[in-house]
């Protein structure tokens, strides 16, 4: 029990530092600092950036040479004096790269938690779920927070997340002793996404489910980059704090996978995460900050069929689709068609038809939000459009009917938004 509550303190720390900056980081740039809708999406994309290069620090650094809490300590401590200075900038530039420099440095660290999670609890399955939680309790802690204190527009969560970043590095020294592995072979890029995992694209329900997992992407970013804006711009009171609606939705829709599972099947799991999406942002086209609220509401709780439906339904899928020996890599695979070109690709898009929508009048900045939303709506939609007449799949099945057991198909990295 103790073991499991210093491994939940790491995890509610670990993703309080992600809640306070990124939910709000669109309003303290596009408000506080004036920034247009592209330089707003590729600040956005940084954290997809960090996606990518994040399993070369993890798989050639922390799993070879270095344990595995003195990595995720640096990384943090490293992190928390990027968060200072990025929050004392003005300009996009800096501001930048000064965030992409973080991301190399938090993305690695989503991985190193759950590594050390798994080196050290006995039953993965049982006990891992009820510790990972803790890590969307903190997003919600930390949406709150920043809500109640009013201060999306201001830098001031950038510097809250530095100070809890700087707090986790002195934590993570505490952590149980997790070193490398020994075994391990002399790292190369093979050895991250090996000829199998490649081979498995010559299978057509595999190679379908990539391609819609990396469009849906697209659109997904819209959400992620401009949310908090557009909310704020609307008049929506405290955005921050009701943005944690998202992660509330998507602790119910977790726990309640299996049984979904058992009905539906594989296939329309996935495709229920799509729809979602496509009508979560008509909602927020068609509703406002008065009478049309409850259409924000809907579309702030539909957060957990939008994720749990389609990324951990289909993490799921990749574990018991492909052979046991390459499931870690496949894994790694989909999480960088996913939260790291999908991403970035949306980041860049998104920011470029945020602009287009965008209308000043002397110093006031406002946006075509209707118009803005029906675009990523459509995207989802045409994905949605692609996958069912593609994608075969079982409607139900033993094998697909069960969250992912054993380490073999740990997710190696999460987005609990």
């Amino acid at each position: 029990m103790q073991l499991r509550i210093r491994l939940s303190i790491m995890m509610f720390l670990e993703y309080f530092i992600w809640g306070a900056w990124y939910v709000t980081v669109g309003t303290w740039l596009g408000v506080g600092l004036q920034f247009d809708g592209k330089s707003i999406g590729w600040i956005a994309g940084t954290t997809a950036l960090g996606a990518i290069v994040s399993p070369l620090i993890t798989g050639a650094i922390a799993d070879r040479y270095f344990a595995a809490q003195k990595i995720l300590g640096a990384l943090h401590l490293v992190g928390g004096v990027l968060l200072f200075a990025a929050a004392r900038q003005h300009s996009f530039v800096p501001v930048y790269v000064l965030l992409l420099a973080y991301c190399f440095c938090y993305m690695p660290t989503l991985a190193l938690t759950n590594a050390i999670c798994f080196r050290h609890i006995q039953n993965v399955q049982e006990q891992f779920t009820g510790i990972r939680v803790l890590g969307t309790l903190g997003w919600i802690v930390a949406g709150l927070l920043v809500g109640f204190a009013k201060i999306e527009s201001t830098a001031r969560p950038v510097e809250l997340a530095a100070i809890c970043s700087l707090i986790m590095a002195a934590y993570a020294f505490t952590l149980p002793d997790t070193p490398p592995q020994e075994h391990l072979s002399q790292f190369s890029l093979q050895s991250l996404f090996p000829r199998a995992v490649l081979h498995m694209l010559k299978k057509r329900d595999f190679a379908v489910f990539v391609v819609a997992s990396f469009l849906i992407c697209i659109p997904l970013q819209f959400y992620y980059a401009f949310t908090n804006l557009f909310l704020n711009e609307i008049g929506v009171a405290n955005a921050a704090g009701k943005m944690t609606i998202s992660q509330m939705s998507e602790l119910f829709f977790m726990v309640t996978i299996p049984w979904f599972f058992r009905r539906l099947g594989v296939k329309y799991m996935l495709a229920a995460g799509m729809v979602a999406w496509t009508v979560r942002y008509l909602f927020f086209a068609f509703g406002n900050a008065q009478r049309g609220m409850w259409m924000l509401y809907i579309g702030l709780l539909l957060h957990g069929i939008c994720y749990d439906f389609f990324f951990v339904s289909g993490q799921i899928y990749v574990d018991k689709s492909v052979p046991e020996s390459i499931r870690a890599a496949a894994q790694g695979f989909i999480t960088l068609a996913t939260y790291g070109v999908g991403m970035l690709v949306g980041s860049s898009l998104s920011g470029y038809v945020v602009d287009a929508f965008r209308r000043q009048t002397g110093s006031v900045v406002t946006h075509q939000w209707r118009e803005i939303w029906i675009i990523p709506a459509l995207g989802s939609a045409l994905v949605l459009a692609f996958f069912l007449p593609l994608f075969r799949g079982r409607r139900s099945g033993p094998e697909l009917a069960e969250p992912a057991r054993g380490s073999g198909g740990a997710i190696a990295m999460d987005i609990p938004a």
